[in-house]
């Protein structure tokens, strides 16, 4: 299954100090929401996260207000484990980082080869522009699609 991968420059353009961060579900951020956030330094998501998770764990003490504290608790572990690394993107872009490259590929060791590998021949990382070809491939043809539609959209 490929995951993607965001490469972040630092304001210096340093590529030997470049960020690659997996853009995807955490589990360790799902399981220890605010410990994750302060081991990546994200100081207020942390108190925000240990503050509902205080309340959350206030409410499942009540009577009656159990499945709310539980709920609670579950939503901000989702949250966090969904958003974290969204989070550290951007506290980093906050700080200057610029985002260079988003590449999908099965493993965080493929996705940096492709990406310095990239860097170092000197290819271009965006998208080709694709041109039309001149000349009779140029031409719309009367073929249709499964015999329904012609290319040019009008019906045969």
């Amino acid at each position: 299954m490929a995951s993607s991968y965001v490469f972040l420059v630092p304001p210096d353009d340093q590529r030997q100090d470049t960020r690659t961060i997996r853009d995807g579900f955490s589990w360790l951020a799902f399981f220890f929401p605010w410990i994750w956030l302060l081991a990546h330094r994200l100081w207020l998501h942390a108190i925000i996260a240990f503050v509902l998770q205080a309340i959350s764990g206030v409410l499942m003490e009540q009577p009656g207000f159990g499945p709310a504290g539980l709920a609670l608790a579950f939503a901000v572990n989702l949250f966090v484990g969904f958003e974290g690394q969204n989070f550290r993107i951007r506290n980093l872009a906050s700080r200057g980082w610029r985002e260079e490259a988003a590449i999908g590929a099965s493993s965080i060791d493929l996705a940096e080869e492709i990406y310095f590998s990239n860097i170092e021949t000197g290819a271009n990382l965006k998208a080709p522009e694709w041109n039309q070809a001149s000349g009779p491939q140029a031409q719309q043809g009367n073929s249709t699609s499964l015999g329904l539609f012609g290319f040019d959209g009008g019906r045969k």
